[in-house]
Order: structure tokens, then sequence, then C-alpha cells
């Protein structure tokens, strides 16, 4: 028989043992300290974050927790520098903040954010499960959870705001670990103390008239968003190659039926007047220039889905935000994929024109800099580039070669020399010569060049082309700018100058001078004297009267871009 104190023994025994083994699952879920949870929840969260904060542990479920942070150190100095106090959460409820930062991360999309990259699901499913889990509710290693990671995602957001998704995490700026720790304190701070996290996260995206336009047109743009995944055509293939050939015939036909051209699926291969017709009548639905081919713009606008697109509007996005922060009053703007050049002037639209820019073999580079002058009647003078890749061949064929191009040959001296003189087998790639065409209308570079400092010998000029300009596809170029509205342009730059204009000084040009020196056939060049700031970039979307316009990836720059830094999406 059990004594009543052997009884007693024996059941402080058994509660010694049941006690041991709860501990020992709650060490399993985290290791800490067992005072931990005996503090109110706003205390246990404090002590919860210095212990993951700040001690080493190699437990799976803490381990696991710190894995799914993206921002880990800059999170960490945050909590030290508040001696780990709570921000999003008090006492088993969601602060003001915290409900606004959830609000704005379910509609992220419309700032060009995928929600999903800020742990949306998991702050989702426990803020369901505080509001319906009593228990859950009084879980405090849940709350520790939910405010590291809304830390952790207002961090996230706003690097992706600020400064955009295109560069992995600058290494010179991580060096800096003051100036990267104190960027992400700042702006989580910011987000405390605003009282408006929507206002906070639009203060930091750019204010270009372009980011503006975007953003305007994204809300159109996702609701009727097909999020459909189709099927993808590689390209280029081997047309050589048989194999290769019939493969890319079945992908593109598979393609075009999930078009709505059933017609196609009545034969594992359609006929070739019968896919003729088919990308014909695509090719009208796109505005693409009709052919009945599958070449390359095909191709890409039928790769080009609804999931692609959104891909590269956060890519477009991002790219603005790498342009400087201040806008200036007076800007020209070339956006090489829509084939236009745009002036601003005090944030209005003062003109569009159609331009020509580089072909794929030779693309125009994005460029900033500013107009520093203006040519009457150039010459244009043949870049290396040019030379090396075609006028060298040429010559080897050829000696009159230059003559049936208008060119000129010259030595250093600026010397005259005949092109039948010169043993042109003997030279690889640079020559000791320039070669060089000269000034009038049959010029190269039209009437008018507009120079701006770049190293790529690249400039906006007019053209002896004209008519290219009608063309729905204009990447032609060798990298040269063609403008085709250049009085609109130079008249831009003369006002410029007059508005900027100081008492006592003079103006250099006028419109009326530039187009008296064009009808004279005088030559002239005249020094710009408040240069006029260029920027050549390469976006594939623009955002226009709220709807957004995409423009094919004729560089297949952002495709590149989207493979790299946005392939799962």
């Amino acid at each position: 028989m059990i004594t009543l104190r052997q009884g007693i023994l024996l059941f402080a025994f058994l509660h010694a043992l049941l006690w041991m083994a709860s501990c020992q699952q709650a060490s399993e879920a985290r290791e800490q300290p067992p005072a931990i949870a005996k503090l109110p929840t706003g205390e246990f969260i404090r002590q919860d974050l210095r212990f993951l904060l700040q001690q080493h542990t190699t437990n799976e479920s803490t381990d696991s927790l710190r894995s799914s942070l993206f921002m880990y150190k800059p999170l960490q100095a945050f909590y030290q520098s508040k001696n780990f106090e709570p921000v999003w959460v008090d006492t088993g409820y969601w602060t003001r903040p915290a409900l606004q930062l959830m609000a704005y991360i379910d509609t992220a999309a419309f700032d060009g954010l995928f929600p999903e990259d800020y742990h949306q699901d998991r702050l989702t499913s426990l803020k369901t499960l505080f509001a319906k889990d009593s228990l859950g509710r009084i879980n405090g290693a849940l709350w520790t959870e939910a405010e590291m990671m809304l830390t952790d995602a207002a961090m996230r957001i706003v690097y992706d705001l600020k400064q955009g998704r295109l560069k992995p995490d600058s290494l010179h700026w991580r060096h800096d670990s003051s100036r990267y720790l104190s960027f992400f304190a700042k702006h989580v701070s910011g987000i405390l103390e605003t009282g408006d996290v929507n206002l906070y996260m639009g203060s930091l995206q750019p204010q270009w008239p372009v980011y503006r336009e975007i953003r305007r047109a994204i809300p159109d743009f996702l609701t009727s968003m097909d999020t459909t995944q189709y099927s993808y055509i590689p390209f280029p293939y081997q047309k050589s190659d048989s194999t290769d050939s019939i493969r890319f015939v079945r992908n593109l036909r598979l393609r075009l039926i999930e078009e709505g051209y059933a017609a196609l699926s009545k034969k594992p291969l359609p006929d070739s007047q019968q896919l003729a017709m088919v990308l014909s009548d695509y090719q009208k639905k796109k505005n693409l220039v009709v052919d009945g081919k599958a070449g390359p713009s095909v191709v890409r606008s039928l790769n080009m889905t609804d999931r692609m697109k959104r891909a590269f509007i956060a890519i477009s996005l991002d790219k603005i935000k790498e342009l400087p922060d201040s806008v200036p009053d007076t800007y020209v703007w070339v956006n090489l994929p829509s084939f236009q050049l745009q002036a601003w002037e005090m944030d209005t639209l003062s003109f569009v024109s159609r331009i020509i820019v580089g072909k794929p073999v030779t693309p125009t580079p994005e460029i900033t800099s500013k107009i520093s002058d203006l040519v009457i009647y150039p010459t244009w003078t043949v870049p290396p580039g040019i030379i090396q890749k075609e006028m060298l061949p040429g010559l080897k064929r050829n000696p009159g070669y230059l003559a049936r191009k208008g060119l000129n040959l010259y030595n250093h001296k600026g010397e005259s020399v005949d092109p039948a003189s010169i043993d042109w087998s003997k030279y690889k790639k640079a020559i000791p010569f320039k070669i060089q065409q000269g000034s009038g209308d049959d010029n190269a570079l039209g009437v008018i060049k507009f120079n701006f400092d770049n190293p790529h010998f690249v400039y906006l000029h007019d053209t002896n082309q004209r008519y290219l300009f009608k063309n729905k596809q204009r990447a032609l170029s060798h990298g040269c700018v063609r403008v085709q509205e250049w009085s609109a342009l130079a008249a831009l730059i003369s006002r410029n100058d007059s508005l900027r204009l100081k008492p006592g000084d003079s103006l250099r040009f006028t419109t009326d001078s530039v187009h008296h020196w064009i009808a004279a056939k005088q030559k002239n060049r005249v020094l710009v004297k408040h240069p006029v700031p260029l920027f050549i970039r390469y976006l594939s979307c623009e955002g226009r009267d709220g709807q957004m316009i995409f423009y094919d990836d004729i560089y297949q720059v952002d495709k590149k871009l989207k493979e790299r830094f946005f392939a799962t999406r």
C-alpha cells in the first residue's frame, strides 16, 4: 500500500516529468529561457527579440525564422537601437501602423511590387489566427514572429521603392555599414512616425512624369490582367537544323492556338500558306509590320504574356529609380523602344518627335548627358566601330567603296588620301586614317547635329533618309538617334537659353538664326550657354492617359533583366 507521503512524492515526481517533457517540447520549438514564458506578452516579445537577435542558436525553428528574413542585419541593428522594444504589436494587439503596413502589402502591386516578396501569406495567416484562435492570440512566440516579419517587410519595401531591385545590393553600399544600416532605421522610423503608411511609401518614389504615368496605368492593367500560364517559344532557333526548325514550328503553332487560332489544331504541322495567313492576321491585331513571317518581333509579341508584362512594368519603374532624385525644369527624354523623343518644360510635355534608333546589332546606349552645342551642316566622321565592321571589309573588297558611299579618306594631317594607294589587307581593326562625309543635304547627319558628351560617338541629328520616319519599326541606325522634329528641338534649346538670360547677356542663337543658316547653307557651330539635360533610356512600357502601353523589347534588354531578377514572376 502506498502511504500518503509516498503518494505525494510520486505525484511530485510525475509532475516533474511532465514539466520537463513540456519544457523539452518548448525548447524544440525555440530555445529560450523558461522564465520568458512567464512574462507578460509585451515584455515576452522584448525578451524574445533580444534572445533571437543577440544569441547564436542552432535550433531548427529559430534558424527557419531567421532564414525567412531578407534584412536580418539591418533588422538586428534596428532592434538593438530600440532596446528590443516591439514597434508593431502591443500586448496581443496590432498597432495602427502594423495594420496600415499589412494593408499596403496587400495592394503593393499598384506600386509595381510583388506582395509575396513581403511575407504576405504568413502575415495574413497570423492575422487570421490571432483574430479567430484565442490560444493562438496568447502565443507570444507567434507575436514575435509577426513583429520581426513586419519590420523585415517594411525594410524590403522601402529598399525596393527607393533603390529598386535591378542591382544586387550594391557592395560598396554594404561596405559602408553605417550608411547601409541607417537607411533602413531611418525609413522604418519614418513609417512608424508619419501616421500614414501609404503617404510615406508614396514619398519614397520618383517624381518623374514617366514614373507617375506608369504608376497611374497599373490599376487598369491589373484589373484586366490575364494570369494564364502560356507556352513559351524558344528563339532564335537553328534554321539549318531541320529538327530545330520543326520544333520551332510546333511551339509556334501551340502558342497561336492559345491565342485563339483554332484552325491550326487540325494538323500537327500547318502548311506554310495557312501559317502565313494566321501570322498576318496576328500582326494586324498587334500593330506589327505585316509580312506573314515568324520573325523576332512576332515571337517577342507572342512571348509577351501579361505575366511577362507585369515584370516589365516592375523593371521599367526600377530603371526610373536610377535617375537623379530631382527632375530638371527643362530636359529631353528619349525612350528607345518607343521610337520617341519627348521635350519637357516645367513638368509639361512640350513636344514629341519620332526618332530612329540603333539596330539590334548596333544598339543605341543608355546615356545621361547634356546637349552642349549645335552644328549646322555638319560633317560626319565615321566612328571606329563602323570602320572596323563595315568600312574596312568594304575597302578590302574594292578601294572604290568609299567613293560609292560619298565618303573621303584623310591622313592625320587632314590631307586627302586616295584609297586605291593603300594596301588595306595589312589592317585588321584600326586604321591610321579618318573617314569623313562632307556637309550638305546628302550627309547622313542631315542639316543639323546636337552634340552631348558621351564615350560612344553618339549624338542626336537630322537625316538624309527622312522617309524612314514613317516606318513602325525604326531600329535602323548605327547607334545615333535621328530626330524628325529637329527644328522643335533647336527651338527648345534656344528658348531655354532665353529664359535663363541674365542682364547684360546676349543670345547666341535663335530659332530664326538656325533656319537662316540652313537656308543659306551656312556651316555653323553654336555653343549652348545653358546645356539641356538629356536622358536616353530603355523602357519597354509607358503609361498614357491611364492606359499601359507596351513596346517591342528591341534589344532584348528587359527579357534578360526579367530572367535575372524576376525569374519566378
